[in-house]
C-alpha cells in the first residue's frame, strides 16, 4: 500500500462505503465490517496582503495543494475484532504538521480479542493511565498526534470492580516507531461494593511506566531505563466528590532544547493533580490544582519540546476554560511541566496553579429567572512558574519550593450569563480578563493584558431553521493590541448551514497587520457524513484541542473536509 496515491485512498474510501452499506443490510453477513473516510485538504493562495514582520508578503507554500487523508476499518467477528487504517499526507501534510507525516502508506492495524475477564490487543492500540500525567496514547487529527503503541496490552478484570492493564510495545513517530521501548501495567479497584455503601462510591488506582531507550552519550550519568509511579484516589458522596494523584519520575537527564541532552543534571520528576467540587441541580462548583516538575515525558529523550507533540508519551493538558469565542483563544495557555535555565531572569523547572470553575441557575419565575430561568457562570485560572533555588552557570542546577509560586505565567478570569428569553430567542453575555506572558508561554517579548466583551444571540425559526449572530471585542495592551471580531451562521435545516466571519486587528501599532481575518463557508451533513468547504484567512498563533496546542501559520486559501463513517 506505500506507493498507493491519495487519489487511490480517496477512490478506495468511496468503494468500501458502498461495500459496507450492502454488508450491513444483509443480515446473513458473517461479522460486521465498518470504517470510516476522513480528508482535510487545503489549497493556499498567494495572499499578498498577509505581510511578516518585515513587511514582505508571506510566502506560498511551494506545494500549495496539501491534504492530510485517513481510511480506517474495523471487522468484528464475535468476540474478535480486525482493524487497520491508512494515511495519505499528499503532495504534503497541511502547513506546520510534523514532516514525518509524508505520502501515504498503512499506519496502523491491531487484532484484539475481547471477552468478559479479559481483552487482549496485538499490534498498533490507545491506552491511558489515570488522568493520563505518566502514560497517554492517543490520536488527535487536527494537532498531528497519533502516539499509539505498537506492540501488545492485555486487559484482566479476575473480579468485579477490579481491573489490571498491561502493555509493552514501540511508540509510532511518523509511519514508523522509536527504539525505546515502553513497558508499564495500572490497576483500578472499586471498594464501595466491598465496604456496601450504597450513596458513597470510593476506587483506589496505581501505575507503573517504564521508558528504555539507549542513547549514544559515553559514560552516561543516568539510566537506560526510566521508571515512573502514580497513585490515585477518587471519592464520591452524593453531591460531593474529591480526588487526587500524586506521580513521580525517576532522575533522568534534563533536555532544555530539543536533542541536547543534558548528562550533568540529573533530576527527577514530579506532579500532583487535586480535584474536589460539589454539584446539584442549580449549582456546581469545581476545583483543580496542579503542580508540575519536570514531567515532559517522551519516547526519545531528545524529542523534549519539540513543537510537533512528536513521541510524546504522558498527557498534560492546560486546566483552564475552553473558550468558543475567537478573540479568547488568541492568548491561550499551554502547560509547561519542561525545565529551562536561560538567564538569571527567566527560568523554569514547570508550573504550579489551578482553576476555579462555578455555575448558578437562577430559578424560572424569580425576579433575576424570568419566564425560563438565567444561568451565570464563573470560572479563573492562574498557573506560576515553580519559584526556588536555581543555578544557570555551569554547573546548572536548581531546587524548586514545594508550594511556591514564582513568575505569573497566565491568569484569565471569565464571567457570562446565559438567558434564554422566549421558546426561539437565546443569549450569551461575557466577560474576560487575561494576563499572558509571551516569555514564558512562547519564548517571545512581553507582557499582555487583555479585557474581552463577547455576546451572542440565538434565535429559532420554524422547520429547523436557525440564526446564530456574535460579537466581540478586545482591549490588549501589547503586542498586537485592539480586535474586533463579528460572526454570522445561519442553520437552513438539520443538514445545511453556511457562515461568515471576522477578526479584524485594527489596533495594530503596525499598519502591515491590520488585517482582517475572514472566513465564509458551510457544510452539509446526512447522517454520519459531513462535507465541509471554506474561503478565507487563517490567523497566524497556537491551535488548541481539548489544553493541547500546535502553532498554525498565517494562511489563505481554500478548504475541503470530508467525512464518513459506516
Amino acid at each position: 500500500m506505500k506507493n498507493i496515491s491519495f487519489f487511490g485512498l480517496f477512490c478506495i474510501g468511496f468503494l468500501l462505503c458502498s461495500l459496507l452499506t450492502h454488508a450491513q443490510n444483509n443480515t446473513n453477513a458473517s461479522g460486521v465490517l465498518s470504517g470510516g473516510f476522513e480528508t482535510n485538504t487545503q489549497w493556499y493562495l498567494n495572499d499578498k496582503g498577509l505581510k511578516d514582520e518585515f513587511n514582505n508578503p508571506t510566502a506560498q507554500p511551494e506545494e500549495p495543494l496539501r491534504s492530510n487523508s485517513y481510511l480506517f476499518l474495523n471487522y468484528n467477528y464475535k468476540k474478535w475484532t480486525f482493524g487497520i487504517q491508512g494515511e495519505a499526507y499528499e503532495q504534503n501534510a497541511l502547513l506546520n504538521m510534523n514532516p514525518k507525516f509524508n505520502g501515504t502508506n498503512v499506519a496502523t492495524y491491531f487484532v484484539q480479542y475481547k471477552g468478559n475477564l479479559l481483552e487482549a490487543t496485538a499490534g498498533y492500540f490507545y491506552e491511558q493511565f489515570g488522568s493520563g500525567l505518566l502514560f497517554r496514547s492517543w490520536e488527535d487529527r487536527a494537532l498531528g498526534i497519533n502516539n499509539a503503541l505498537r506492540g501488545g496490552k492485555v486487559i484482566l478484570k479476575p473480579v468485579a470492580h477490579f481491573t489490571l492493564k498491561m502493555v509493552y510495545g514501540q511508540q509510532r513517530t511518523g509511519f514508523d516507531v522509536t527504539d525505546a521501548q515502553i513497558f508499564g501495567g495500572d490497576f483500578e479497584w472499586g471498594l464501595s461494593k466491598v465496604f456496601k455503601w450504597q450513596t458513597t462510591d470510593l476506587s483506589l488506582g496505581g501505575s507503573y511506566v517504564g521508558r528504555y531507550e539507549k542513547t549514544d552519550i559515553v559514560n552516561p550519568n543516568f539510566d537506560a531505563l526510566t521508571n515512573a509511579y502514580a497513585g490515585r484516589i477518587s471519592l464520591t458522596h452524593q453531591s460531593f466528590y474529591l480526588s487526587g494523584e500524586y506521580n513521580y519520575k525517576s532522575p533522568d537527564a534534563v533536555v532544555q532544547a530539543p536533542g541536547q541532552i543534558d548528562n550533568r543534571l540529573i533530576k527527577p520528576g514530579s506532579a500532583i493533580l487535586l480535584n474536589m467540587g460539589y454539584s446539584k441541580k442549580g449549582f456546581g462548583i469545581d476545583g483543580t490544582f496542579r503542580r508540575l516538575e519536570n514531567m515532559g515525558f517522551f519516547s526519545e529523550r531528545g524529542a523534549k519540546g519539540n513543537v510537533f507533540n512528536d513521541r510524546i508519551m504522558n498527557f498534560i493538558p492546560s486546566l483552564t476554560k475552553q473558550h468558543h469565542y475567537n478573540l479568547a483563544n488568541i492568548y491561550v495557555y499551554q502547560a509547561q511541566p519542561n525545565v529551562l535555565l536561560a538567564g538569571s531572569d527567566f527560568v523554569k523547572a514547570g508550573e504550579i496553579g489551578g482553576q476555579i470553575d462555578m455555575f448558578y441557575d437562577f430559578k424560572k419565575g424569580t425576579a433575576l429567572g424570568g419566564k425560563y430561568g438565567t444561568k451565570v457562570a464563573m470560572n479563573f485560572s492562574n498557573y506560576n512558574a515553580l519559584s526556588g533555588t536555581f543555578f544557570i552557570f555551569n554547573p546548572q542546577d536548581y531546587d524548586t519550593d514545594f508550594l511556591g509560586f514564582g513568575q505569573r505565567m497566565f491568569s484569565d478570569f471569565n464571567f457570562e450569563i446565559t438567558k434564554k428569553w422566549t421558546n426561539k430567542w437565546f443569549t450569551q453575555v461575557s466577560y474576560i480578563k487575561q494576563y499572558y506572558n509571551r516569555k514564558y508561554i512562547e519564548d517571545a517579548a512581553g507582557e499582555v493584558n487583555t479585557h474581552i466583551v463577547a455576546g451572542e444571540a440565538i434565535y429559532k425559526f420554524d422547520k429547523g431553521q436557525s440564526i446564530r449572530v456574535m460579537g466581540e471585542h478586545m482591549w490588549a495592551d501589547y503586542d498586537r493590541k485592539n480586535w474586533a471580531a463579528a460572526t454570522v451562521e445561519f442553520n437552513f435545516n438539520s443538514k445545511f448551514s453556511m457562515y461568515v466571519y471576522d477578526l479584524y486587528n485594527y489596533g495594530n501599532d503596525l499598519s502591515h497587520y491590520r488585517n482582517h481575518y475572514y472566513n465564509i463557508g458551510g457544510a452539509f451533513r446526512n447522517k454520519a457524513t459531513r462535507l465541509g468547504i471554506n474561503y478565507g484567512r487563517q490567523r497566524g498563533g497556537l491551535v488548541c484541542v481539548g489544553g493541547v496546542c500546535r502553532f498554525v501559520p498565517e494562511s489563505s486559501g481554500l478548504t475541503l473536509t470530508f467525512n464518513t463513517s459506516f
